[in-house]
């Protein structure tokens, strides 16, 4: 993309998933400024005749701040008001809003233990799959869950 973002926006584009992670003093300036921005970004995919779902896309508010302050936070993609949520999968991770990864840590808990019920139950003592191939299958599906990326 040749867009000029202010440097407030950080902009993260992997395949067809795109984030965009906007920064401000209050939750009215990050709206105005992402509005902004997102703007930029409509204005570059019609010109590039490239069209972003604006079902799919949705808008996180991600703050630890303690003030009373409104949380909701309006953006606008293609003059539609997307849907804010309080917790979005990208690329395979569970963000939350006050980036804690609990629910993210449960998901990945709870596909760990069924993989390893059914390895359980396919490798009896006296019958079943053999020691190499249930390492094989341990490594190859169990291990890559709770490997997260480390980034930098």
């Amino acid at each position: 993309m040749e867009i000029n973002f202010t440097g407030r926006t950080k902009v993260v584009a992997y395949a067809d998933d795109l984030l965009v992670a906007t920064k401000g003093d209050s939750v009215r300036a990050v709206e105005n400024y992402a509005n902004v921005e997102l703007g930029k970004i409509d204005g570059w995919s019609r010109r590039n005749k490239i069209k972003f779902n604006d079902k799919k896309s949705k808008v996180m508010l991600v703050t630890r701040r303690k003030r009373r302050e409104d949380k909701r936070i309006t953006l606008y993609l293609h003059y539609k008001p997307l849907e804010q949520v309080t917790q979005m999968k990208y690329l395979g991770i569970i963000l939350d809003q006050k980036f804690r990864f609990q629910e993210h840590i449960k998901c990945v808990a709870e596909r760990c233990a069924k993989l390893v019920h059914t390895l359980s139950r396919a490798a009896k003592l006296s019958w079943g799959i053999r020691g190499e191939a249930i390492s094989t299958i341990y490594k190859g599906a169990i291990l890559p869950l709770h490997m997260v990326p480390r980034y930098g």
